[in-house]
């Protein structure tokens, strides 16, 4: 019950709709007592005395009262619904919100599709509890004590005779929601597998048709679907074994109605219109019991989806501003690794071992080094997309830690190796990090990246939409694009991540021409896949098995290290000269 309490607390910022419910909503429970003692005078008053006036002004007054309930009704169904679609609306906001605050390590191991499920079906699943079940479970409830109130004062010993059924009922509804909640738990879980199924077909359907693996991937959802189709069936069971119980113990209480009740109209001690009055209160009675049975499968459906919701929300981020972290002045861009060690949530060993170097302002240093030795690690590190387990990192002598996260970042320009661009124009992606950037700077840090000529090729320049993931542009223009987003913030700090990987040498040449003034004042990190970056770098720092095992500039690792040899030998591509250019090789 705590996920759904916390969930109900969403509903206080519409406190005024949600009153308006709940007063509507007594209003109709008022209205639905009325009528049993309306028919009862009915009875009694008109047709056993043969009073047809009677008889119609009893039939105007039921006729008012469903009046007035109807009126009531449909500002309950109003209110409740703009409730909880007020409610709905900043639950999806708080989960996104939090998505986009916790680390990368909460999205390392979190699955696409799960975390889809539980912004949209488990938001609604709550949001149907808080909109209706809820308020229903209040109208059941005072119905049910209304109800049992008046059948007190009418006959306290007949009254007595028909509660002693409820506490079966209630023993039912709390068997059916102990079954009950694990079963939709593991409902939602199945739907967010299947969830991230179609997504991963979705986002690889190239690969898929590529490799002729459409079969296998329909028997794959199949699958999944299958699950989830038996843990449906699961549920309905608990439900088919359940109601049909809860009903026949009701049937229970209209039998000692007419049993002893009847007894009582003939012995004179009740009247007719009475015992017609009393079983319907009885009715009044057990079916907020009936309406509690379909909320307690809604509570048991809401309380695992706002488990589900509430291990997003109340998800602690690894990465977080310490208390008094402080915002990074204006850096020059010296980046210091003071003995660091780090290894990811899970992991058995570190990515990364006693790391230590010293960068100065303005010097490029290219990483090379083997498969899983630690490369993006490094650049990982030094924005703190994770935190280091041992040692710290520096930036001009501050620990990365000790400032806050969106000034450090805001001060490092990252262009990763997959890249990625937003549905949007070419423009909007490029000016991401500054929104309010004008054209001409956006044209500018375009042509800095040899972006420009290609932008203008499209159908409407700049301002060309392009869509989802970059569809409709090769990997170097996407890449070229990236490169200008990057460059834009003007950073003190640059990390290229293999940024050149998915242009040609002639492109990846250009680039490199354009790079290389701007470069010149700011901190430049390069994971590189050609010998012309690393060969102009002010360090190289190489890395085998978590280690750095050697470090220096290109010709004085070619002579002392031989693992950096073997690695330009095999790793590094030859750059191929541009026409017109002299380009130096590599012997």
């Amino acid at each position: 019950m705590r996920p759904l309490g916390q969930a109900l607390r969403y509903l206080l910022p519409y406190w005024a709709s949600a009153l308006g419910a709940f007063i509507s909503m007594t209003l109709v429970a008022v209205a639905n007592l009325t009528y049993p003692q309306l028919i009862r005078r009915a009875i009694d008053d008109g047709i056993m005395k043969g009073d047809l006036g009677a008889t119609f002004a009893v039939a105007a007054g039921l006729l008012g009262v469903a009046i007035v309930r109807g009126g009531f009704s449909f500002t309950q169904g109003y209110l409740s619904e703009k409730t909880s679609q007020g409610a709905a609306y900043d639950m999806r906001n708080a989960i996104y919100g939090k998505l986009q605050t916790l680390s990368f390590s909460f999205h390392d191991q979190a699955q696409t599709g799960q975390l889809m499920t539980r912004v949209t079906s488990d938001v609604e699943m709550v949001r149907q509890f808080t909109g209706q079940g809820f308020l229903q479970l209040l109208s059941a409830i005072l119905m049910f004590f209304g109800a049992a109130t008046i059948l007190l004062l009418m006959n306290w010993r007949l009254a007595l005779v028909t509660l002693m059924t409820l506490p079966l009922i209630f023993a039912s509804f709390i068997i059916f929601i102990s079954r009950a909640h694990p079963l939709f738990m593991g409902v939602q879980a199945r739907l967010g597998e299947l969830n991230t199924i179609l997504q991963e077909n979705l986002a690889g359907i190239r690969v898929v048709k590529a490799f002729v693996r459409e079969p296998y991937e329909a028997d794959r959802y199949a699958r999944a679907n299958d699950e989830l189709l038996l843990q449906n069936i699961r549920v309905a069971r608990v439900f088919s074994t359940s109601f049909p119980l809860m009903f026949f113990i009701a049937s229970l209480g209209t039998v000692a109605v007419l049993w002893y009740g009847g007894s009582q109209v003939v012995a004179g001690e009740l009247s007719l219109g009475e015992l017609v009055a009393f079983n319907t209160y009885l009715g009044l009675l057990m079916f907020p019991a009936f309406i509690l049975g379909m909320v307690s499968a809604g509570i048991a459906r809401a309380g695992a989806s706002a488990t589900r919701i509430f291990e997003v929300v109340d998800a602690e981020s690894e990465v977080n501003d310490r208390p008094g972290a402080v915002p990074l002045p204006e850096v020059k861009g010296r980046v210091t690794f003071e003995d660091v060690s780090f290894r990811y949530v899970g992991a058995e060993r570190n990515v990364l071992e006693r790391a230590s170097f010293v960068v100065e302002p303005g010097q490029t240093v290219a990483i090379v080094g083997t498969t899983g030795a630690g490369k993006s690690t490094i650049i990982n590190l030094i924005p703190r997309f994770y935190d280091v387990t041992a040692g710290r990192v520096t930036v001009d002598g501050r620990d990365v830690r000790d400032v806050t996260v969106g000034s450090l970042r805001r001060q490092i320009g990252i262009v990763l190796q997959d890249t990625i661009l937003f549905s949007g124009t070419i423009r909007e992606n490029i000016a991401y990090g500054v929104p309010d950037a004008s054209l001409d700077d956006v044209v500018r840090v375009a042509k800095l990246a040899h972006a420009h000529d290609f932008i203008l090729e499209q159908p409407e320049g700049y301002n060309t939409r392009i869509g989802e993931g970059g569809v409709g542009l090769s990997g170097g223009q996407m890449q070229r694009i990236a490169i200008a987003r990057a460059l834009l913030l003007e950073p003190p700090i640059l990390i290229l991540d293999d940024s050149t990987s998915s242009v040609d040498a002639e492109t990846e040449y250009q680039i490199q021409q354009s790079l290389s003034s701007l470069i010149e004042d700011r901190t430049t990190f390069v994971i590189a896949q050609r010998i012309s970056t690393v060969r102009n770098a002010d360090l190289i720092l190489v890395l085998d098995q978590s280690r750095i095992v050697a470090r220096g500039t290109h010709e004085q690792l070619l002579e002392t290290n031989a693992l950096y040899g073997e690695i330009v030998a095999s790793q590094l591509h030859d750059d191929v000269p541009v026409p017109g250019e002299a380009v130096e090789m590599e012997e």
